[in-house]
């Protein structure tokens, strides 16, 4: 028996925490619904800024509680945000001893090459501009479901 298959990700039994960082509650509803649609075994939480992903990693203010905040396996990133700007977090995220594990894809509606550029060297995991619709935003989410949650191992 697989790994995988003892941690119950064929049965659909464990879930990974996904924390999203965007401000536009539009886009975020929208990955909400398309990973509900890809039917992938995680809970998503999401956070408004840069500061509140912080926050939540950090287990400060709002987040204090750890049973409310359980650290992600996955973070969804985007660029620009009110307070601190997602480069700012990545930089942030990947200087920090614990957080810089995490796997980050930065999903945003730039695709220039300087952002593209920017978010690599400072650690991102993946760049993924925003789809257009949402049929292809839920291919997305499989498609990253079967990468992050099916065949990669990820620090839990």
């Amino acid at each position: 028996m697989s790994k995988k298959e003892t941690l119950g990700v064929k049965d659909r039994q464990p879930k990974v925490t996904i924390l999203m960082a965007d401000d536009d509650d539009d886009d975020s509803l929208l990955v909400h619904d398309a990973l509900l649609e890809s039917r992938l075994p995680i809970k998503l939480h999401i956070v408004k800024d840069g500061e509140e992903l912080m926050d939540y990693l950090s287990h400060r203010g709002l987040y204090t509680d750890v049973n409310k905040a359980p650290r992600p396996g996955l973070i969804f990133l985007d660029l620009n945000m009110p307070k601190k700007h997602g480069l700012e977090v990545l930089k942030e995220l990947k200087n920090h001893p614990q957080h810089r594990i995490i796997p980050v894809i930065v999903m945003t509606s730039s695709n220039t090459e300087e952002d593209i550029y920017n978010t690599y060297n400072l650690g991102a995991n993946s760049f993924i501009q925003k789809p257009g619709n949402f049929t292809s935003l839920v291919e997305v989410m499989k498609t990253i479901g079967k990468y992050w949650f099916e065949i990669v191992e990820l620090p839990l």
